[in-house]
């Protein structure tokens, strides 16, 4: 997905001209030139098949499910989201000739009925890491967005930019949305005002090999999200419009915004996209986060019984609502539920639901360890019901909460839902890493201590440490000194760090294929220099996940097995599709298992006990730590 450089305008001028006019007569720019493609929908246009005439440039053909619309005041095609698509071309080269060099700018008329964190209005273009190339104007959860890759940018590397407006569209709404490129300014336009600009491009833009031309769809080679709502004009030209031209334009068809562009067939009331799930407990605060359908306020009601009399928030107008509660009572049971309001009337309530304030640190307490929950909601919701009879007090995750982080179907219709019994009830705590692909996603969803990638937390007596093992870890790193400081600062009775890539590792597969080869480096060499500062502050346990099965090595310090050293666990039972342990046993390795699985701990003062059950709940390892 996008490496985001996003510019976000600061800056409007407002440009008065002067001229000798006659009075009463208004200064009119000239019409401007014509479009090099422009696709207009209508009965006209748009045969039943979904065949589309362009008025100038290629033409298009609608695939998928849509909608013409032919009222009295609005003819536009309705896309419903569900893989449909605008598609120009599937071969550049028979639409090279159309597409502009260099200067160029796009308008569009469109609303939105679905959200999306990548939506697109029109594109060619390629998005994948190493090769971003071509153009896009589309949106996402909340604004309009400009995405370019020039020749000049980044010594043309196909670094592309994406440059996000300020304006927060409505559902249902109609704007119009231009981008223009100069070759060297990057600027969007919503409702003929500037939104916002960027220099970080120049040159000719830097056009994929190979690509789709679609409108109504973002689409490249591994991803493909279709537009939920209606388009009336698109058009592309091939000089970059000044801004009072695109001022005029606007003003010219302004009375469009006033239209009623929502779908009637699939309209639903405001609802939460995501339910409302806890985050960082402590003995006197709980953090309540949920999503709705629409942008709303919300407000959490809690109280001691089920009442819920007092409330906090609400949170602003936004899609994902975080709202803080202050001031409980340290070890204190609460219910809560969350309601949610948009600028229409509508309203929305989630069911009552419970959580506990953390205890002081002479009280017994357990909590849960669950990783790779990725891609696999069925596995994970039976693990999390399981956990949940066990009552645990908070969740721990090593990471790889999702498939690909990027992709909002893989939170909102998959780790969410799944882990709602538990999650609703008791906070989890994350690390990122990379099945996150440090998306955007997980920083909305989570809230956690800055800079949220690593973080620590106190739960009664135990010190938690919570570190990105995707990014550096090595002696020097930013994360290396801070866990190297912090550590040395606690003086908790249980220390316990979380990352996601295991030192230690007698997995067959993901470190050197041992079928293979014979060989395997038994672990993440990355990691490793970690170990170091286990040693040296007496870690008691490592959580990890990455490997998809559960191993439980002996303590181990210096690098051997050694009753004074650090436990580390492999826990990455979740959900994600299994792997099996090497044929080799390693010396560290104390219990291997291969199969979904989740951990309990429970801690009662000098005194840890683990134990360890699978998808049917049976119980298969445990373990008993005294001090």
């Amino acid at each position: 997905m996008p490496k985001f450089k996003t510019t976000i305008a600061f800056l409007v001028l407002t440009i008065v001209c002067t001229c000798s006019c006659l009075p009463g007569t208004q200064l009119v720019a000239h019409e401007g030139p014509d479009p090099v493609s422009h696709w207009l929908f209508n009965s006209r246009t748009v045969d039943e098949s979904g065949n589309v005439e362009a008025r100038i440039g290629p033409n298009a053909a609608i695939e998928g499910d849509f909608r013409l619309i032919t009222s009295r005041d609005d003819n536009s095609v309705e896309l419903n989201g569900a893989k449909s698509q605008i598609l120009i071309s599937e071969d550049i080269s028979s639409v090279r000739r159309w597409l502009p060099e260099k200067d160029f700018t796009i308008s569009a008329w469109v609303s939105i009925d679905q959200r999306r964190s990548w939506g697109s209005i029109i594109g060619l273009m390629q998005d994948n890491r190493d090769a971003e190339t071509g153009f896009v104007l589309g949106y996402n959860n909340e604004n309009f967005y400009f995405g370019l890759a020039t020749s000049e940018a980044d010594d043309g590397d196909g670094n592309m930019t994406y440059l996000t407006g300020s304006t927060a569209y409505e559902l249902g709404k109609y704007y119009q949305v231009v981008a223009s490129y100069d070759g060297e300014t990057m600027r969007l336009f919503v409702n003929g005002e500037l939104d916002a600009q960027s220099d970080e491009q120049g040159g000719a833009i830097l056009y994929p090999e190979e690509a789709p031309y679609t409108i109504g769809c973002y689409r490249d080679d591994d991803e493909f999200f279709p537009h939920a709502g209606r388009i009336r004009d698109v058009a592309v030209y091939e000089l970059a419009a000044k801004p009072k031209w695109i001022e005029q334009e606007f003003a010219r068809q302004e009375s469009i915004t006033r239209l009623d562009a929502r779908n009637a067939d699939s309209q639903q009331p405001l609802e939460f996209a995501v339910r409302p799930y806890l985050q960082y407990v402590t003995t006197d605060s709980i953090t309540v986060m949920s999503q709705t359908s629409d942008v709303a306020n919300a407000t959490v009601q809690y109280g001691e019984n089920a009442d819920c009399d007092s409330q906090a928030g609400p949170s602003d107008g936004k899609l994902i609502h975080e709202v803080k509660i202050n001031n409980l009572k340290p070890n204190t049971q609460y219910f809560y539920r969350v309601s949610a309001e948009n600028s229409h009337g509508e309203s929305t309530i989630s069911d009552v639901r419970t959580f506990q304030t953390a205890p002081d640190s002479d009280t017994a307490y357990a909590f849960a360890v669950i990783s790779d929950t990725q891609s696999n909601p069925k596995v994970a919701k039976q693990i999390a019901e399981l956990a949940w009879a066990e009552r645990p007090s908070f969740v721990v995750h090593p990471g790889d909460l999702v498939g690909t982080g990027t992709n909002d179907s893989h939170w909102t219709q998959e780790f969410f839902p799944a882990m709602e019994s538990l999650i609703s009830r008791v906070p989890f705590f994350p690390v990122l890493v990379n099945h996150e692909v440090n998306a955007d996603n997980y920083f909305d969803y989570v809230s956690l201590p800055n800079p949220e990638y690593y973080y620590e937390f106190q739960y009664g007596n135990a010190h938690f440490f919570m570190i990105d093992s995707n990014r550096k870890v090595g002696k020097g790193s930013e994360q290396f000194d801070w866990l190297d400081e912090a550590l040395g600062k606690s003086t908790a009775q249980w220390k316990f760090v979380v990352h996601h890539h295991p030192a230690y590792s007698s997995d067959e597969n993901d470190y050197g294929d041992l079928w293979k080869t014979n060989r395997s480096t038994q672990g993440d060499l990355r990691v490793r220099d970690l170990c170091k500062l286990y040693d040296k502050h007496s870690v008691n346990i490592v959580f990890n996940g990455h490997i998809h099965s559960y191993e439980r090595t002996w303590p181990v310090k210096d690098a051997q097995a050694n009753n004074d050293g650090t436990i580390y666990m492999i826990t990455g039972g979740g959900g994600g599709s299994l792997e099996t342990p090497g044929p080799k046993r390693t010396f560290f390795s104390h219990s291997v298992r291969r199969g979904h699985h989740f951990c309990m701990v429970h801690i009662n003062g000098k005194e840890v006990q683990l134990k360890a059950f699978n998808l049917d709940g049976q119980l298969f390892d445990t373990l008993k730590l005294s001090q």
